[in-house]
């Protein structure tokens, strides 16, 4: 990873996987594989640009848990600057389109 931030997002990313299994019940072994083996950065970008969702969003999702989302995750703020804004856009409208009713980030 060549950078601090890289490095923050990584764990964010182990942090999606641990809350998802506490919080939401759902234990997302393949991410966890995909997150250690190709690093966060690179699996966001990997399951932002499959053509379609994960089996992980989608459980996600029925769950109620769309906040514990890569896409979710993708549109904090602090990571604005390691995602092209079509990347960002990707996930603010797979978000939007699943219903997310928490906090869409549009461009500055």
């Amino acid at each position: 990873m060549s950078s601090e931030l890289e490095r923050a997002f990584h764990d964010a990313m182990i942090g999606i996987y641990q809350d998802a299994k506490s919080l939401a019940g759902y234990n997302a072994t393949r991410f966890l594989s995909m997150v250690s083996e190709s690093g966060g950065l690179e699996t966001a970008r990997t399951l932002l640009h499959a053509s379609n969702v994960s089996d992980g969003y989608t459980a996600l999702w029925e769950r109620g848990h769309l906040d514990l989302t890569v896409e979710a995750e993708i549109l904090n703020p602090q990571w604005h600057s390691l995602f092209t804004s079509e990347e960002r856009e990707i996930a603010r409208k797979r978000l939007s389109e699943y219903g997310y009713t928490g906090t869409l980030v549009s461009e500055p």
